[in-house]
């Protein structure tokens, strides 16, 4: 018995396991963790990229000066599609739309093109920023009305790697409002008539 004894008292005393059986708690932790953190960093990545997309879509149709064709229109979709590379252009949606905004403050779509997704409806009303539509100074966007303004758009959805079963995907989206540069308002297939 005293042999029995002495052994029970040293497994009591060992803590060669010790080290093994605290890993295996604190790793399925670590583990979530890391993969939260690729998964937070990506989306994050991605999100910038929507918001370079949409900077980039106003600017450049901003640099055609009286009118888009049709060949133009579908490179400027394009190339702000391409900003979202490496990541999948299927999830993403780009629009740019011209908003007319009379005396009264209203706006309204005067033309719209996308790209993987719905363009607004011509003549259409359009909620866009009270500082946009505002008639008193200082905010006052607008010298002359009927005023332009360019809306860029791009969204898209984003799904996790690692977190799809927890989060679900992600939706991303990003606004930028810029007035013509050079000119009252930019055509598109004769539409407005005239600037």
């Amino acid at each position: 018995m005293p042999r029995r004894g002495r052994m029970y008292r040293r497994f009591l005393a060992s803590t060669g396991g010790l080290a093994a059986i605290e890993f295996g708690l604190v790793f399925p932790m670590l583990l979530l963790l890391l993969l939260a953190g690729i998964d937070a960093g990506r989306a994050v990545a991605v999100s910038m990229k929507v918001r370079t997309a949409a900077y980039a879509l106003n600017a450049m149709a901003n640099t055609y000066l009286l009118s888009i064709d049709d060949t133009n229109m579908t490179g400027i979709l394009n190339a702000a599609s391409k900003i979202l590379s490496p990541y999948p252009l299927a999830p993403a949606t780009v629009t740019l739309t011209q908003v007319k905004i009379n005396s009264g403050g209203q706006a309204t779509v005067s033309w719209s093109d996308t790209l993987n997704g719905t363009a607004h409806v011509q003549g259409a009303s359009i909620t866009i920023p009270a500082a946009l539509t505002t008639t008193s100074a200082p905010n006052n966007t607008c010298k002359s009305y009927p005023c332009y303004v360019l809306l860029a758009e791009v969204t898209y959805t984003y799904t996790p790697m690692f977190g799809h079963f927890i989060t679900g995907p992600i939706n991303l989206s990003d606004k930028t409002y810029v007035t013509p540069r050079s000119v009252t308002c930019i055509q598109r297939n004769n539409i407005p008539v005239s600037c």
